[in-house]
């Protein structure tokens, strides 16, 4: 099963009763909800797979997530939560190490399976094109925050100048990697994230690849 990360999610929150709602269980729900996507893409999926699947009740599934689209976006988004916490992310002491250092090795079943997520999440926006912005957040927002930080700490460093638009920059390697998938629908590979690393990102910046960037 997929392996989400805890603390995405609160512990409990305030229901209308004044009742405190037990969220502890949501990586496991979300993770079953991307094994069931994968497994029967959206158009078969159910809430009540999902359900079945994290051995959790069909009530508390649909309490928290009224419709499976709302449960795909969320389960999305916890997937590319993953290690992009900021306690979590490389310092290698450049710029371009420390965005080679976040590309995660994916096994040819690893791959396979985000390839079969995005389709089931191509498939949802097909039918709900309203929902495009939502996914959009889940798809590209995480990268995008870590992506912010590490061009700001280059800043902070000395190494990149502060000049560079950093809300634009972060969000190249993101934006392009759910585009390869969504609709070029090609796995985003390191062979790939590498060439927008070197051939886009640091040439934006004033970086060569491989530049340890200006002595100070």
């Amino acid at each position: 099963m997929t392996q989400l990360e805890p603390s995405a999610v609160e512990p409990a929150v305030e229901t209308k009763l004044g009742r405190k709602r037990d969220l502890t269980r949501d990586p496991e729900i979300l993770a079953a909800a991307l094994e069931v996507l994968a497994e029967t893409g959206f158009d078969g999926m159910t809430i009540d797979m999902v359900a079945a699947r994290a051995k959790a009740g069909k009530a508390t599934l649909y309490r928290r997530w009224p419709s499976k689209n709302e449960l795909v976006i969320d389960a999305v988004a916890c997937m590319k939560q993953g290690d992009l916490e900021q306690s979590r992310l490389p310092d290698t002491g450049t710029l371009r190490g420390d965005l080679v250092a976040m590309i995660k090795p994916r096994s040819i079943e690893e791959g396979e399976k985000k390839m079969q997520i995005m389709a089931g999440l191509m498939s949802m926006l097909s039918a709900a094109p309203e929902l495009a912005e939502a996914a959009n957040a889940a798809l590209v927002k995480p990268r995008a925050e870590a992506n912010r930080f590490l061009i700001q700490r280059a800043v902070d460093r000395g190494e990149i100048s502060p000049a560079c638009d950093i809300e634009t920059l972060c969000l190249v390697t993101p934006s392009m990697a759910a585009f390869r998938t969504l609709i070029e629908r090609k796995p985003v590979d390191r062979d790939f994230l590498i060439s927008l690393i070197d051939g886009v990102l640091l040439p934006a910046v004033g970086l060569a690849p491989g530049d340890p960037g200006p002595a100070r």
